[in-house]
């Protein structure tokens, strides 16, 4: 059972590792290190989620995440996948990607992967509380929420001494900053950011369309970025749902969100070419700014960043969460690997190493990302019509395309341990990963 401060359950103030930001990445992480001799401890401004949440009819969360196969292994790997699976959860079998300025269009199929799907469009909800299921399972674990911090120092012994705003103080010799975007942590010990503002507002919604997805991701790249359309299912099966990302620039953002109903119905389903024939309902929409964030250093003495805290990236491909949880995975990693050899999990050579080995991973993507978005927004014919005839190529040509894909899903490269496929995983997946 994981214990609360609420119920006055901490016995001491000192833990090994004390993570900041009980989200997806900082709840991933810690149930990486469950049944280990670890003494862990969340602090998180919310309150964890209680108990079974509706799952019945088309209320679905506004704010989705693609996960990769990596990301669903390291799910399972940690048990929380079964917890998340059991809820509601939306596999998709094939992408379809086009140009809006052209001809170029590229299709990818899980079949042709060996693969049952290419990934998962899961709300955020139901992953978090898949996750926080499996820590009530974890008995070195402590919940202390909700509880903000507003100090930390190190003492003589090389911890880390955390204050939080009702004056509770405590130590760990490892502090995880997994608080986000705006994250305390990171401000707290002076990390600082190179930021890119996109001048740009995605605006999330999920929607109800007069055809069926077919377990099809859909990404419209227009001029002023992509438009997605996630496959999601209900309980019962009902594939005529999707959350949408839509990426515009901020004056257009605030002209779609000030249309009523009917008329953003009719605008999105333009700007989709009406692929699933009309939009027929469109649930609350919301926006939130894009940047591209990434923090100076991911780690400083007894101190380590992830996910958000210590990078943000455009969401075109959907592969914010993964990062973080791939970040979460390799010092986990890094951390098991000290503690088999009887090492200390706060020394510098062990953080250096998780630095290293994410770093250039994350800043790859993050380039990857901003000149896909570049690329598509130039309007000159010569570029467009290299652009369109580029993707008719990669997609007549399989090995090239299939190894694109592989890549995007996690299923070549150098991974985790935690983040690869392991036998007795049976749903969605052969054994040739």
């Amino acid at each position: 059972m994981v214990k609360s401060q609420q119920e006055g359950s901490i016995s001491t103030a000192f833990f090994d590792v004390l993570i900041v930001g009980g989200g997806m990445v900082g709840a991933a992480f810690a149930c990486s290190l469950g049944d280990t001799p670890l003494r862990i401890g969340i602090i998180d401004a919310n309150k964890p989620p209680q108990g079974p949440i509706e799952m019945e009819g088309s209320n679905f969360d506004s704010r989705v995440s693609a996960l990769t196969l990596a990301s669903r292994h390291l799910l399972d790997n940690i048990g929380a996948w079964s917890f998340i699976s059991s809820l509601r959860h939306s596999p998709f079998e094939r992408m379809s990607v086009w140009d809006a300025e052209g001809s170029g269009q590229i299709e990818f199929n899980a079949s042709e992967l060996g693969q049952v799907a290419l990934g998962y469009i899961i709300e955020n909800s139901v992953i978090l509380t898949g996750l926080y299921q499996r820590l009530a399972q974890l008995e070195n674990i402590t919940i202390i929420a909700p509880s903000l911090i507003d100090g930390m120092t190190i003492d003589e012994g090389g911890s880390r001494c955390l204050r939080l705003t009702d004056g509770t103080e405590m130590k760990a010799s490892l502090v995880i900053g997994a608080d986000g975007a705006q994250s305390k942590v990171r401000e707290l010990v002076g990390i600082g950011l190179k930021e890119k503002d996109y001048h740009q507002r995605a605006i999330v919604t999920t929607v109800k369309t007069e055809l069926g997805h077919e377990a099809t991701a859909w990404q419209r790249f227009l001029p002023s970025g992509p438009l997605a359309f996630l496959p999601l299912r209900t309980c019962q099966n009902d594939d005529h749902f999707c959350s949408i990302v839509w990426s515009v620039d901020e004056s257009e953002a605030a002209s779609l969100l000030a249309m009523d109903e009917m008329t953003f119905a009719a605008e999105l389903g333009a700007a989709f070419e009406h692929k699933l024939g009309a939009i027929e309902a469109v649930a609350n929409r919301q926006a939130f700014p894009l940047r591209q964030r990434h923090a100076k250093t991911y780690i400083q003495n007894g101190l380590a960043l992830i996910g958000d805290a210590a990078h943000t990236i455009h969401p075109l491909a959907g592969q914010g969460v993964n990062l973080g949880l791939l970040d979460a995975a390799v010092l986990a990693e890094e951390i098991l690997r000290a503690l088999k050899r009887e090492l200390p999990i706060n020394d510098m050579s062990l953080l250096s190493r998780y630095q290293r080995r994410r770093v250039t991973n994350n800043l790859v993507m993050m380039e990857a990302m901003s000149l896909f978005k570049k690329l598509f927004g130039i309007r000159h014919p010569g570029v467009r019509w290299l652009r369109n005839n580029g993707m008719t190529l990669v997609n007549r040509f399989a090995p090239v395309k299939n190894h694109l894909a592989a890549q995007a899903m996690g299923l070549v490269g150098y991974l985790p341990t935690l983040s690869r496929y392991k036998s007795g995983i049976k749903e969605g997946h052969s054994n040739k990963i």
